[in-house]
């Protein structure tokens, strides 16, 4: 994941971005992290880093969006129950409800399906999405350049604990996907 960025620079922050805005679990603070390295080494500027970042959100929360329009998340099982928080937030909070959640940790990589099965209007779910992205990439990035040299460590240790994290949550959802019902 750090040799993409480290190799690519800004277009390697986009590229992780994009898969975890369209559900696919890869720790977006990990990345944004060692992006805020790559700026602390002078390796990609602040802006850049944000902007590539935003601008992976986005192309992923659209994916997403468009998955959550096709109605085929409500058909699996394990996706039910995220949609149904997605939308009881949806209903508290209303359109509001996308920038809220692009602030909170995995509600920031499903909030796309529900958003997308409700039809939130496109123009809006946008502005909402990228004012609440280059928020979290802003954060995680200045947390990675005050980081600095200490990546190494840091890279080690938070790497490990968001994998077993992810890990986790996936063995989670795999089971609640082939049950249902919740028993056993």
């Amino acid at each position: 994941m750090t040799a993409l960025i480290a190799q690519f620079g800004a277009l390697g922050v986009f590229a992780l971005m994009v898969p975890e805005s369209a559900c696919i679990p890869i720790p977006s603070e990990l990345t944004l992290l060692f992006a805020g390295y790559s700026v602390d080494r002078g390796w990609i500027s602040f802006p850049l880093a944000v902007a590539a970042a935003t601008a992976g959100n986005l192309v992923g929360s659209l994916l997403a969006y468009a998955l959550g329009t096709s109605g085929l998340p409500q058909r699996v099982p394990g996706l039910r129950r995220v949609l149904a928080r997605g939308e009881s937030m949806l209903d508290r909070r209303g359109t509001r409800a996308v920038l809220i959640a692009r602030l909170l940790p995995l509600a920031r990589t499903f909030v796309s399906l529900p958003a997308g099965a409700r039809r939130i209007p496109l123009a809006r779910f946008i502005v909402l999405t990228t004012v609440g992205c280059a928020l979290w990439a802003a954060a995680f990035t200045l947390a990675g350049v005050v980081a600095g040299s200490a990546w190494q460590t840091l890279d080690s240790i938070a790497g490990r604990a968001l994998l077993l994290v992810g890990l986790v949550v996936l063995a989670v959802s795999f089971k609640r996907a082939s049950n249902p019902r919740g028993a056993g």
